[in-house]
C-alpha cells in the first residue's frame, strides 16, 4: 500500500508487490506542480520519517521535480506482509485499496480532488508507450526489423492456396524471406518514383502479400490505407499514387473508375500475371502491372530503407461505418506501437504459437493482432476463403465486423483449423455464439444419458475454474476433447472483440475449451484495445481493466441519468486519453472536434460502469437508444445480442419507432439451418419467431443505414401488426 500526502488530502493506492523504485518514472503529464508546504505523516508506523529536504546544499542542487519525488518516497508504507488492509470500503475507490486490484484510480486534477481517472495496475504512474523489453522499438518498421533479426528462419506466413487454385498443405515463408520480399516491394515502389509520405491503398483479402506490402510501407515511410469493398468512390479518391487490387473478375468497373482519378499513378494487381491484365483506356496515365513484376523490378534495383519516426502517420484506417459515414482514422507509428506494447504487458505469446488469420485485415482488430504476432515471432496461417461475402447488401456490410463474417465459409474454416492446429484463436461474438449454439443443440439431441454426462462434466469443471483450481482431466477425456478438436485441438488463447460477448457464452467457452479467454474493448480511434480481461480473472460480463497504454474515465451523461456518482457503481460515457489515441479524422476537422474535449479526452460514445476490482463494463451506447410510444427506452444492441444466440439467426437488426408501442426485427437466417426458399413460408417464420421468443425469455430482455435499407420491410411489418392487433394501432396514435 502507498500513502501519498499532498497538503490537506491524500491518495490511497494499492499495488501488489509494488517496489519503491517505481518512482524513478515520471508522474502523469496532467499532474501539476505541488507547492512545497509542510507535510505531516499521521501513520503510526512512520512517526519518524525523513524531512522534505535532508540538507540545504542538496536541496539547492536538486530540481523541484526531484524534491517532490523524494518527499513522496518518504511516505512509502511497506504492507507486503499485511494480508488484511486496514483501509475501510469506499464506494468510489475501494476497488483499488485491495491487493488484487486490476486498476488504480487517480484524481484527474489536484485542484478538484475528484477521483475519476482509472489506469491499469500494471503501469499506474506512467502510461506505456513502448515495449518494456525493447524500448528501441518506436515504429512498425522497428518492430519488423526486430522480428526478422530475432526469428529469421522461423515460419511466418503460410497459405494453402496453390497456383492452380487448389488447396493443399500449408506452405510457409520465413521471417527472413518476408523481410527480403518487403525490401523488394518497397524498392519497386521507389523505382516507380513514389516519394515518402504518399498513400498506398490495400484492396484485397487476407494473404501473405497483404502483410508484405504493409511492411514495405513502414520501411519506406509510405502510408498504408486498407480499403473495404463497401467504402465507395469517395474513400478510394483519398488514396494517392497506388492502389492494390486482388482480383480483376469483380473489380473491372472499379478499375476503370480508379484509372480516371488524377492522383492515382500506379495500380498493382495481386494474384495475376502481366500477360492477362486488361488494358486501360488510352487516355489514362495510370500504370498497370502485376505484383510479381513489381517484386522483380524491386529485386533488380534495391533501395535503402527510409525509416519513419514514431510521430509519422503509419495508416489511415477507415471505420466500418456503424454509426454513420465511414471516417478515415489517422494513426501514427507511435499510436500502434503503444497499443500493442500495452497489450504485451498483460498477454504473452511465443515463437511456438500459431495463428489463423481470417478476420479482415482492413479492420483494426486484425491489424493490431498482426503487429503483436510479428513482435513475438508467431506463425500466421491464412484462411483459404473470403472473409466477407461479396454479394451482401452494401449497407449491411457496413454495420460491423460481426456482419462482415456472415459470408464466412464454416466448412473451409474448420478445414483450415484442422490443418493448421492454431494455438491462438481470435474471433467475434457472432462466431462464438454459433459455436455455443451448435454444441448445445448437439448435446440436447444426443439423448438423456449423454446430456447428464455433459451436465455433470460442465458443472464440475466450472466450479473448479471459479475456485482457481485445476479441473479433473477425466472430464476432458470423456467430454471436452472432442469439442477442442473442432478448433484444431491446440488452442491455448482465445480472444473476442468487436461487440459484446454474453457472459454465459464466455463461461461456456472457458469450460469447454479449457483455455484462457480474453474479451477486449476498443475502437479504431484508440488503435485497437482500450481494455481487456486480465489473466486469472474468472469473472465474466465485463471487458477488463484499461490497457496500460491509456487512462479511462467516465463522463456524466445527465440526459440518460448516468453519472460518475451513481451507486453502487460509477456510470457514464467512456473517455480515453493516452498515446494510443488517434490524431484525428482524415480531412474531417468537424468530426474530430466533436470527439475531443479541451483536456484531450476522446469521447467514445459508449456508456460504461466500473465494477469492483476496476473492471469496465459496457452497458449502453450514448446515441443508440430510442423511446417507444409508451415512453419506454430501448437499447437495441442488447436485444440483438440475446437473439443472436438463436439457432436460426445469423444476424438481427432491431428497430423501434417512437410513434409505435412495439419493436420489429429484420432477421437474416442461417442458410445452414433454414434454406432460402423457406424464408417466405409463414410456417417457417412462425418457427423462427417461436425460437427467438424462447431465447429472449432466457436473456431477459447500426442504425441509420439499416433503417434506410430495410425501410420497406419495416413499414410492412408495422402494417401487418396493425392489422393483426388493433390495440397497437391505437397506442401509436396516443
Amino acid at each position: 500500500m502507498l500513502l501519498f500526502y499532498f497538503s490537506n488530502f491524500y491518495f490511497l493506492l494499492n499495488f501488489s508487490n509494488f517496489k519503491s523504485s517505481c518512482f524513478t518514472n515520471s508522474f502523469p503529464s496532467h499532474f501539476p506542480a505541488v507547492k512545497n508546504k509542510k507535510t505531516q505523516n499521521t501513520t503510526k508506523s512512520h512517526t519518524k520519517h525523513q524531512h522534505f529536504s535532508r540538507e540545504n546544499k542538496d536541496s539547492m542542487e536538486e530540481s523541484p521535480a526531484q524534491r517532490r519525488l523524494k518527499a513522496v518516497h518518504c511516505h512509502l508504507i511497506d504492507t507486503s506482509n499485511d494480508l488484511h488492509s486496514p483501509i475501510q470500503h469506499n464506494l468510489t475507490s475501494a476497488h483499488f485499496v485491495h491487493r488484487q486490484a486490476l486498476s488504480v484510480i487517480l484524481p484527474e486534477k489536484l485542484q478538484t480532488g475528484k477521483w475519476n481517472v482509472y489506469r491499469s495496475a500494471h503501469s499506474p504512474l506512467k502510461l506505456v508507450s513502448g515495449f518494456p523489453d525493447h524500448p528501441d522499438i518506436g515504429t512498425l518498421h522497428d518492430n519488423f526489423i526486430h522480428a526478422v533479426e530475432t526469428f529469421r528462419d522461423r515460419e511466418y506466413l503460410g497459405t494453402r492456396i496453390r497456383e492452380d487454385g487448389t488447396v493443399g498443405e500449408y506452405k510457409w515463408m520465413t521471417y527472413g524471406e518476408a523481410g527480403t520480399a518487403r525490401e523488394a516491394i518497397g524498392s519497386g515502389l521507389r523505382y516507380h518514383g513514389l516519394p515518402k509520405g504518399v498513400s498506398v491503398g490495400l484492396y484485397f483479402i487476407n494473404r501473405p502479400e497483404w502483410l508484405v506490402v504493409d511492411h514495405a510501407c513502414s520501411a519506406y515511410s509510405y502510408i498504408s490505407v486498407p480499403l473495404y469493398d463497401t467504402l465507395g468512390p469517395d474513400a478510394v479518391k483519398e488514396t494517392r499514387y497506388v492502389l492494390y487490387l486482388m482480383s480483376l473478375s469483380w473489380n473491372l468497373q472499379l478499375l476503370s473508375f480508379i484509372s480516371e482519378i488524377p492522383s492515382v499513378h500506379l495500380i498493382v494487381v495481386v494474384g495475376g500475371v502481366d500477360e492477362h491484365l486488361p488494358s486501360l483506356p488510352s487516355t489514362s496515365k495510370v500504370k498497370l502491372i502485376s505484383y510479381l513484376k513489381l517484386l522483380s523490378q524491386g529485386h533488380s534495383s534495391l533501395q535503402p530503407f527510409c525509416p519513419p519516426k514514431p510521430e509519422d502517420i503509419a495508416t489511415i484506417c477507415y471505420t466500418s461505418g456503424t454509426t454513420g459515414t465511414p471516417k478515415g482514422v489517422v494513426l501514427t507509428h507511435g499510436n500502434l506501437i503503444s497499443s500493442v506494447a500495452g497489450f504485451s504487458v498483460k498477454n504473452k505469446f511465443y515463437p511456438s504459437d500459431i495463428y489463423l488469420s481470417y478476420l479482415p485485415l482492413a479492420h483494426i482488430y486484425e491489424r493490431t493482432n498482426q503487429i503483436v504476432i510479428a513482435y513475438y515471432g508467431v506463425a500466421v496461417g491464412f484462411y483459404q476463403g473470403q472473409p466477407c461475402r461479396l454479394d451482401m447488401p452494401a449497407k449491411m456490410k457496413e454495420l460491423n465486423l460481426d456482419v462482415a463474417l456472415i459470408g464466412l465459409d464454416n466448412l473451409k474454416l474448420m478445414d483450415d483449423l484442422a490443418a493448421l492446429k492454431p494455438t491462438i484463436f481470435c474471433s467475434v461474438p457472432r462466431l462464438y455464439n454459433r459455436i455455443y449454439a451448435v454444441i448445445t443443440n448437439a448435446v440436447k439431441a444426443s439423448g438423456t444419458l449423454r446430456l447428464k454426462l455433459f451436465t455433470a462434466a460442465y458443472n464440475s469443471k466450472k466450479q473448479a475454474i471459479m475456485k482457481g483450481q485445476n479441473p479433473s482431466v477425466m472430464w476432458d477425456r470423456l467430454v471436452f476433447n472432442k469439442m477442442k478438436e473442432k478448433l484444431g485441438g491446440q488452442v491455448r488463447f482465445m480472444a473476442s472483440a468487436a461487440s459484446p460477448l454474453s457472459p454465459d457464452v464466455m463461461e461456456f467457452l472457458k469450460v469447454c475449451f479449457g483455455c484462457r479467454i480474453m474479451e477486449g474493448y476498443g475502437l479504431t480511434e484508440t488503435s485497437g484495445m482500450t481494455s481487456g480481461i486480465d489473466d486469472g480473472d474468472n469473472l465474466t460480463g465485463h471487458v477488463g481493466s484499461p490497457n496500460p497504454a491509456c487512462e479511462v474515465k467516465l463522463m456524466d451523461v445527465p440526459e440518460m441519468n448516468y453519472t460518475s456518482e451513481d451507486q453502487p457503481y460509477p456510470r457514464g460515457e467512456i473517455c480515453v486519453r493516452g498515446p494510443i489515441v488517434f490524431q484525428g479524422y482524415y480531412k474531417d476537422e468537424v468530426h474530430t472536434r466533436e470527439v475531443f474535449d479541451d483536456d484531450g479526452w476522446l469521447h467514445t460514445g459508449d456508456i460504461g460502469l466500473w465494477l469492483p476490482g476496476g473492471r469496465l463494463k459496457i452497458i449502453d451506447r450514448k446515441k443508440n437508444i430510442f423511446k417507444l410510444a409508451q415512453g419506454e427506452y430501448v437499447a437495441p444492441e442488447k436485444i440483438e445480442n440475446v437473439y443472436s444466440k438463436c439457432k436460426f439467426v445469423a444476424q438481427c437488426f432491431i428497430y423501434g419507432d417512437s410513434l409505435k408501442s412495439c419493436l420489429v426485427a429484420v432477421v437474416a437466417v442461417d442458410p445452414d439451418v433454414l434454406k432460402e426458399q423457406l424464408c417466405n413460408d409463414p410456417r417457417a417464420r412462425t418457427a423462427v419467431l417461436n425460437d427467438m421468443n424462447e431465447v429472449g425469455k432466457e436473456g431477459q430482455i447500426k442504425r441509420p443505414q439499416a433503417k434506410e435499407y430495410f425501410a420497406k420491410a419495416i413499414s410492412n411489418m408495422y402494417a401487418e401488426l396493425s392489422t393483426s392487433d388493433p390495440t397497437l394501432q391505437n397506442a401509436s396514435r396516443m
